[in-house]
């Protein structure tokens, strides 16, 4: 492989790092200066609260670095996929404090950051066999994660106004 793709590929990876750990500050920039009450509360009827947001973010990350963890150690393993409705896992992160939840997602991400950041070109594209998308490596989901995670912080923004204003 020439060296100008080879330097684009690790550029594509460090900018996928960089972004969870902005996503990360954003997350926790969002939630910065409430209350428990305030984060578990639902301004949008029968949506999820900022505390609920969190715990679901953090849910697919845990999901997501198992399924990483995965392809590292094994050659093209099985992936399953991921029903949120009904995971018992998600439940118990929402019976926890607002303040405990943020503080494991944050610890997990930092985690998960140093991981990526170590891994070599030939890991990122470590594949496994998702049953939903015909390539599957470890570039691919980091990219989805950090798109799905975009579009929650996004409701995360919208769900922060009824409250207060936000720190910068």
């Amino acid at each position: 492989m020439p060296q100008h793709v080879a330097d684009d590929k690790q550029q594509a990876h460090r900018r996928l790092v960089d972004r969870l750990e902005q996503q990360a500050d954003d997350i926790r920039r969002i939630v910065s200066g409430l209350g428990e009450d305030k984060l578990a509360l639902r301004t949008i009827p029968d949506k999820w609260s900022l505390k609920e947001l969190v715990c679901h973010i953090w849910r697919v990350q845990q999901v997501f670095g198992g399924r990483l963890e995965a392809m590292l150690a094994a050659d093209n393993p099985a992936i399953t996929s991921y029903e949120p409705e009904g995971d018992a896992e998600f439940e118990k992160l929402t019976a926890r404090p607002a303040a405990e939840s943020l503080a494991g997602f944050l610890a997990d991400r930092a985690r998960l950051g140093a991981l990526l950041a170590g891994l070599s070109p030939q890991q990122w594209h470590r594949s496994g066999r998702h049953p939903e998308f015909s390539r599957y490596d470890i570039h691919f989901q980091v990219e989805y994660m950090a798109h799905h995670e975009a579009h929650h912080i996004y409701q995360m923004f919208q769900r922060r106004m009824p409250l207060g204003k936000m720190p910068h």
